[in-house]
């Protein structure tokens, strides 16, 4: 069993895996992955923080994974298919698997905001973006890759 580490001691990352255009409409973020330094499999949690006028990610939802969020720190927007619902410090919010309903959040303010994702790590999961042109489709190799909605991979 690995020790209990201060979460600032797990590398933190900020590149986002969409293709331009979308990548930079995304604006600065950054995020730990918190289980992969145990080496955790059956789900995942992420450490993320949002800078001023930044997203989460794309507006997406997940076939077969579960999500649940946790904000930290500052003020974020959910918006969902119902719109959009203010979120502060100690509010929380799930999406169950299956529900084809795109969420992301999106820091509309002039301060950073901080939130903890945990999400269930499935196998066959696939991940739907209703706003964008965008999917992760299987290449001949077999290997996970951005495309556009109509099969063609981005460069």
């Amino acid at each position: 069993m690995k020790p209990a580490i201060h979460y600032l001691d797990i590398a933190s990352d900020s590149e986002n895996p969409y293709p331009e255009p979308l990548k930079s409409k995304l604006g600065v973020a950054e995020w730990r992955g918190l289980s992969d330094h145990f080496d955790l499999t059956h789900f995942g949690v992420n450490l993320e923080i949002l800078q001023p006028k930044a997203l989460s990610s794309l507006r997406h939802w997940h076939t077969e994974s579960d999500e649940f969020v946790f904000i930290l720190d500052g003020e974020l927007t959910l918006v969902t298919d119902e719109g959009e619902q203010m979120l502060k410090a100690g509010m929380c919010v799930g999406f169950k698997a299956g529900v084809e309903n795109g969420h992301h959040l999106m820091n509309h303010t002039n301060q950073t905001a901080s939130f903890i994702v945990v999400g269930s790590r499935r196998e066959n999961d696939q991940v739907f973006y209703p706003d964008d042109d965008f999917q992760i489709k299987e290449n001949a190799e077999g290997v996970r890759k951005a495309a556009r909605k109509n099969g063609e991979f981005y460069e």
